[in-house]
């Protein structure tokens, strides 16, 4: 994928300026280049994480069907009722042509597009292991930056490799139907694991209160655990089992305040991880549109390097300090 043209430093530095000031371009504009790759990037975050509050995050994750992104839709009006700053990310799969997210937010979540106290953005998954790019997490970052009480993530319903959501989100909502199946089902793909609260959507549906019965039984049966998963029946096209999901939802932030420092300690850890895989792919990229990485490849093309020739020289310019900038075929 080329690399989209890079802002200049000024103007850069207007849109952070403008995103101190609340200005929601600014917020997409920053998104964007977060997605793009913009090597600068790293040194934007850099400056914008002292001003991260504790927003919190809350995963939505779930099969295809599950009607996660109806139940969003009403969580974000049970939200807004008491006053609160929601931001929704929508974990899309990705365009195989133009790297994007195919479904997109246009055609999600209507209801609230023109609620200044709402934000919606799709997010392409890009091939990322677990349904979640790069990008995520630092999105999320931008979001708490901005001020956003509740970050709720849908993730693209991809089945086993939904569990990368927990490495993101502070409290992880699994979503199930009456159709998706038994208990052993859900451990078979390791939702059990993952599941910080379980709803049952569709619970007018036969087998609901079934389901809810095994996942319950499931649960006491598994590792203890300091939080139990409670499991709640929901009807999110009627509205129905919204108050006491959020009731849950807060309880288990509240949980999480009082719980010990190690997740957090995790956490930070992983996050520096995720801060290094992501300053290095955009390092990558911006390499690989250099002239002498240019140069190397029409090497290739003709026959006179192998790929893994020219990968190690190029990667022992890097390893010599050598400026991309001054690089020549």
């Amino acid at each position: 994928m080329t690399p989209s043209p890079q802002l200049a430093t000024p103007a850069l530095e207007e849109l952070e300026r403008r995103f101190r000031a609340g200005d929601k371009s600014a917020l997409a504009r920053l998104i964007t280049l977060i997605e793009n790759q913009d090597p600068r990037v790293g040194q934007c975050m850099e400056r914008l994480y002292p001003s991260a509050r504790r927003g919190h995050v809350v995963g939505i994750t779930g099969p295809p069907g599950a009607g996660k992104s109806t139940l969003i839709n009403q969580l974000i009006q049970t939200m807004r009722g008491g006053d609160q700053r929601v931001a929704v990310l929508a974990i899309d799969p990705s365009s195989p042509f133009s790297g994007g997210a195919l479904l997109g937010d246009r055609v999600r979540m209507t209801d609230h597009y023109r609620d200044e106290g709402v934000f919606i953005r799709s997010l392409a998954t890009r091939g990322a292991p677990g349904g979640l790019s790069l990008a995520t997490r630092e999105v999320v970052r931008l979001l708490q930056s901005f001020n956003f009480d509740r970050i709720l993530i849908e993730t693209a319903g991809v089945g086993q490799t939904e569990l990368a959501i927990m490495d993101v989100a502070e409290t992880t909502v699994v979503v199930m139907v009456p159709e998706s199946g038994d208990a052993i089902q859900v451990m078979k793909a390791g939702l059990l694991e993952i599941a910080d609260i379980f709803v049952v959507n569709k619970a007018d549906r036969e087998g609901a209160a079934r389901l809810r019965t095994e996942l319950l039984a499931e649960a006491a049966l598994g590792p203890a655990r300091p939080w139990q998963p409670p499991v709640l029946l929901t009807q999110a096209n009627h509205g129905l089992g919204l108050e006491p999901l959020l009731e849950e939802i807060d309880r288990h932030r509240d949980f999480l305040r009082h719980a010990t420092s190690c997740d957090f300690n995790e956490r930070c850890a992983e996050e520096f991880s995720a801060a290094v895989r992501a300053t290095s792919t955009r390092h990558v990229t911006q390499l690989l549109a250099g002239a002498r990485a240019r140069g190397l490849l029409d090497q290739v093309r003709v026959g006179r390097l192998n790929p893994y020739a020219a990968a190690r020289l190029l990667l022992q310019a890097v390893a010599n300090e050598e400026s991309p900038n001054d690089w020549h075929a």
